[in-house]
């Protein structure tokens, strides 16, 4: 089952509870209040986005709760555009200054303005993204002066103004230079690189001469997947619901910014199917065919007891393609059993059962880890895509009295905040530079010239297959890099 492509620093604490109720006081209105927001035993559900907006600003005597902001944040980029968001927070901070200044707690200023500068932090450690255009950047220097203008030498604040604008520009800085880098590779990566011929001279390198335990080339996948995956924000997986809205005549469509984490990340599981079926038919004598089959397959094997789900189905898809699928007389020499068993792991039925019950069992381990290999979960991506997809699909952004669906952006922001925490978990294993280079840059056959290796290996069987082995032969074969 090959994996189609998907066009596509939590600040949360240890939990996600879903939780809306702020940390100091009570904001907005209750079941029972003015109907702006809506609580149900304490959570919040719905309300209009102004309302929700004000439920974001801080009050003299109100601080949102961090689940809050980090949902609201994530979710608010839906209906607005970050820029617009901060300038409305800003609008409102002026707002919330001159009341207290004309007032009777002009004394509570100082902390008023404290609140305004961590909500700011958290926003620019979480999202720094949203502060890369110059309407945004422009944004956040009129707030920032608004607070300390008339705080009279209030040099905590000024110190923690210049600490966040500085962590800012730096986590700026790294993400630019990091697409600038991926954007350059991007393109040769896509381009097919020289031709080669069908059955590579026996001397020729295959990946059982760079690496023959099966655990240890789990474990390096495991590396390449953390590193890869690492690099996902939540904004960008945000967007496989921002970009469903934006597709037709939504408000927002403007600056969408372009998700080469996610593609890159999907592209790899697709490259690592194909590397798969490459290495498998390539071989030219069936009793190797066989030996790498099984070889894979304790791979697989071994990347589900590690947690490395996405690995684990990669490499399963390779071996289900049709030009490996169909080397029946190399598969009656397998021992098949534990393939039986991966692909149980991995059946499609009843919305891929069995893998969301092995997915639980392992994200509870990692709950209870004691060592960062037992903290390892990676999830099969294009599943956790899928599932973002439909939640999004089978509930409404908006219910029938105009308020936002917040209940089911709770929903969305608890599964790509589990997400992210899966994301951070720091590799145990030792880097092999070695069979990583060779992960990463071994030729992969075309589909054509899998078909052809294939063929070669074991001759068509019927007529669709002679008719396709007439269509594809040809000297040379095409392979991608």
């Amino acid at each position: 089952m090959p994996q189609t492509s998907v066009v596509f620093s939590s600040i949360l604490g240890p939990s996600c509870s879903g939780q809306g109720q702020p940390g100091m006081g009570e904001r907005g209105g209750g079941a029972g209040g003015s109907g702006d927001l809506i609580f149900q035993d304490g959570r919040l559900i719905s309300g209009s986005l102004e309302a929700l907006m004000e439920h974001l600003v801080p009050t003299v005597d109100y601080y949102p709760d961090r689940t809050y902001i980090f949902t609201f944040l994530l979710s608010s980029r839906v209906f607005i555009p970050p820029h617009d968001l901060l300038a409305r927070v800003g609008q409102l901070c002026v707002e919330q200054r001159q009341q207290l200044e004309a007032g009777s707690e002009k004394a509570k200023l100082k902390s008023f303005s404290a609140k305004i500068v961590q909500l700011l932090k958290e926003w620019t450690e979480a999202f720094p993204f949203d502060f890369q255009d110059e309407k945004a950047m422009a944004e956040l220097k009129a707030i920032t002066h608004r607070v300390t203008q008339c705080d009279e030498e209030n040099g905590t604040v000024k110190k923690a103004i210049s600490q966040m604008t500085q962590s800012l520009l730096l986590s700026l800085a790294a993400r630019s230079q990091l697409q600038e880098l991926r954007e350059k590779l991007r393109s040769p990566a896509m381009d097919k690189g020289p031709v080669l011929k069908a059955k590579p001279p026996a001397a020729q390198k295959d990946i059982l001469g760079v690496c023959c335990d099966p655990l240890v080339l789990a474990q390096q996948l495991t590396h390449i997947e953390l590193e890869r995956v690492s690099s996902i924000h939540p904004e960008d997986l945000m967007q496989i619901v921002s970009h469903m809205d934006s597709r037709d005549k939504h408000r927002c469509r403007g600056d969408m910014t372009k998700t080469y984490s996610l593609e890159a990340y999907d592209n790899w599981f697709n490259c690592l199917s194909m590397l798969v079926a490459t290495e498998v038919c390539r071989v030219v004598k069936k009793k190797h065919r066989t030996r790498m089959l099984e070889f894979f397959i304790d791979v697989a094997r071994e990347c589900f007891n590690i947690g490395n789900f996405n690995s684990m189905m990669a490499i399963i898809s390779g071996m289900n393609l049709s030009p490996v699928a169909r080397l029946k007389k190399t598969w009656s020499k397998v021992k098949t059993a534990k393939f039986d068993v991966l692909e149980h792991h991995m059946d499609p039925s009843s919305n891929f059962c069995n893998y969301r019950t092995a997915l639980q069992g392992a994200t509870q381990r990692s709950q209870t880890a004691n060592s960062s290999r037992e903290k390892i979960v990676i999830p099969v991506f294009n599943l956790f895509v899928k599932d973002i997809y439909f939640l999004h699909k089978i509930h409404t952004n908006h219910l029938p009295n105009g308020h936002i669906n917040f209940k089911k952006f709770w929903e969305i922001s608890r599964q790509i905040h589990e997400f992210m925490t899966w994301t951070q978990v720091e590799c145990p294993f030792e880097k092999d530079k070695k069979i990583q280079s060779y992960l990463l840059t071994a030729p992969i056959y075309s589909e054509e010239a899998l078909f052809i290796a294939s063929f070669e290996s074991e001759g068509p069987e019927n007529h669709m297959e002679k008719d396709s082995w007439k269509t594809l032969s040809f000297p040379g074969l095409a392979v991608m890099k």
